[in-house]
């Protein structure tokens, strides 16, 4: 009697430990790891003042869409240029960051519905630039692998100038203050806030071509995206969305 009342105990001690390494496991496929380049305020940046926390408006929207599908994410910061590559290679389950859905990442990753419309800027210390065609045998800085670096590239075709890429939005302001660019082109809502700061730098929305669009990517064929297309469309109608936009755009 007292060898089965053990045999007993030791079943039951075994199926708490299966039952609680199962409840683990099940937590961990609900974590979704979302690549970002965290240098792309109100995008993605860490606020260093406040702490090591990479926040953004990037960052409120995939959480929020997240949180529908009953999903926790976990944010992972890398270079720009180092995304897609990053999904591809599982490293991340998705990438938030700003990125615009162009016909040559569409071959590599599946892409969400357009979540937010953006322009991009010339942002220069010199106040004679205000167009493209002032950016004649100048130095332009852009983030590598970005649709400002394809603009730049487009924009060569009519104009000559020098295009110098940079893997951080930092490293252009910094080594343009510094004389080493004559301009940069970033992102309007991303240039926006270095414009407050720094009363040296000037702005300017460029014209021509279409507003570019920002959208989530996934690895291709990925059930996620179906899923995430789904609650993004629920927020932009309910104003949820829009929510966001006021908050970290103030518009």
């Amino acid at each position: 009697m007292k060898k089965w009342s053990l045999l007993f105990v030791f079943v039951l001690i075994v199926g708490l430990l299966s039952a609680c390494g199962s409840k683990e496991n099940s937590e961990d496929k609900k974590v979704l790891v979302m690549g970002t380049s965290a240098d792309y305020p109100p995008f993605e940046y860490v606020d260093t003042g406040k702490s090591e926390e990479v926040v953004g408006f990037d960052i409120d929207l995939a959480k929020m869409v997240a949180k529908e599908l009953g999903y926790k994410v976990e944010v992972k910061d890398m270079e720009f240029n180092g995304l897609i590559t990053a999904l591809k290679s599982d490293q991340v389950d998705f990438v938030l960051s700003g990125m615009t859905p162009t016909e040559k990442r569409k071959k590599n990753v599946d892409f969400s519905e357009i979540y937010y419309t953006n322009k991009n800027m010339i942002v220069t210390t010199d106040k004679s630039i205000k167009s493209i065609e002032d950016l004649k045998g100048k130095t332009v800085g852009v983030q590598t692998s970005s649709i400002q670096e394809d603009a730049a590239k487009e924009a060569k075709k009519n104009v000559n100038l020098t295009i110098e890429s940079r893997d951080r939005i930092p490293q252009l302001v910094s080594e343009m203050k510094a004389g080493r660019f004559d301009a940069a082109i970033i992102e309007d809502n991303v240039a926006k806030g270095y414009l407050e700061k720094d009363k040296e730098l000037n702005g300017t929305v460029m014209e021509g071509g279409d507003d570019a669009g920002m959208a989530m990517a996934f690895p291709k064929d990925s059930e996620l995206t179906k899923e995430f297309n789904r609650v993004l469309k629920e927020k932009q109608e309910n104003g949820e969305v829009d929510k966001l936009i006021q908050k970290w755009f103030n518009k």
